[in-house]
């Protein structure tokens, strides 16, 4: 009986949109697909069409057509104009696709402690630099994308050098944030996705840098866990959507020690005010914050601090 042919092929996954909602479908498709989303701009038209990248044969069909439509009008419904909104799979050249991404992911500087860089770079750390080697293609979150810079940022300039510090990364992705904060010296290091394959990934990610024994990595749903905590983090990162972020303000705050820093980000700009309500209801005040393009970050400690 012949084996069945392993499907080798890779698929384009595309939406036309504009440039005022490219960011938030990039993001829309990061999340779903878990791999890093590319936008092209036409500069006559400002169209943009923002795609990724599935190997073989990934998870695509009619019906995760149809939840991206779904996923698509919850971002207009927010007050984005997302243009045409249609969403093509196509195949593709694999060696054309490969050596574009060596061309958009450049090495990318955190202060003078920490380097994010590509597999393909030869960019050498600078002396008493910690270096986190990650590929784009793998999961959302190389460290290119303004939300993710934002809590590497974040986790640098918490650091205190000779103290212990634990970190909790909720939403964890390509774990870019648990191997940072590892490779800065926070100990301990929990991370946690609802996302199997992230999780699989974020492992991958932690074996390649070197940091897989000091970072603790599960499959968790932050909705499902207790909403009181014994463990306590110096900082606690949590890159999710608009709604858990609101929804789940005890839950991710009881985790935090009464000193620390939360990071939250992930957050359009149009929501942002009421992130920032919601958590400066639960006694917390905003310390730090960026806006880049679409996307609204900030970081929060308590009022009584």
């Amino acid at each position: 009986m012949a084996r069945p042919q392993k499907d080798d092929s890779l698929r384009r996954v595309s939406i036309v949109t504009t440039r005022e909602a490219d960011e938030a479908v990039g993001e829309l498709l990061a999340r779903h697909f878990a791999t890093i989303a590319s936008t092209y701009t036409d500069e006559e038209t400002k169209i943009s069409t923002v795609s990724v990248y599935l190997n073989g044969a990934a998870k695509w069909s009619a019906a995760v057509k149809r939840r991206l439509a779904a996923e698509l009008q919850l971002i207009r419904e927010c007050g984005l104009d997302i243009g045409a909104g249609r969403i093509e799979c196509r195949k593709v050249r694999r060696e054309n696709w490969a050596e574009s991404w060596k061309r958009h992911f450049q090495p990318l500087e955190i202060g003078p402690t920490l380097l994010i860089k590509p597999s393909w770079s030869r960019r050498k750390p600078k002396k008493g630099q910690a270096v986190v080697v990650l590929d784009p293609g793998l999961s959302f979150g190389t460290g290119q994308h303004a939300t993710t810079s934002f809590c590497l940022k974040q986790l640098v300039d918490a650091r205190q050098a000779g103290e212990r510090q634990a970190f909790l990364d909720i939403g964890t992705g390509s774990g870019i944030l648990a191997i940072a904060a590892a490779k800065l010296g926070y100990s301990p290091v929990k991370a946690f996705d609802f996302d199997p394959e992230a999780v699989r990934v974020a492992k991958e990610n932690a074996a390649a840098n070197g940091v897989a024994r000091r970072i603790s990595l599960q499959r968790q749903d932050l909705t499902k866990l207790p909403v009181r905590s014994a463990a306590k983090y110096d900082v606690v990162c949590a890159n999710l959507i608009f709604d858990l972020l609101v929804a789940e303000v005890r839950r991710i705050t009881n985790r935090l020690q009464p000193r620390g820093t939360l990071v939250l980000s992930g957050i359009l700009t149009s929501q942002f005010g009421r992130v920032s309500k919601a958590y400066k209801g639960a006694g917390f005040r905003l310390v730090a914050e960026r806006t880049e393009g679409e996307w609204h970050s900030g970081a929060f400690q308590r009022a009584n601090r």
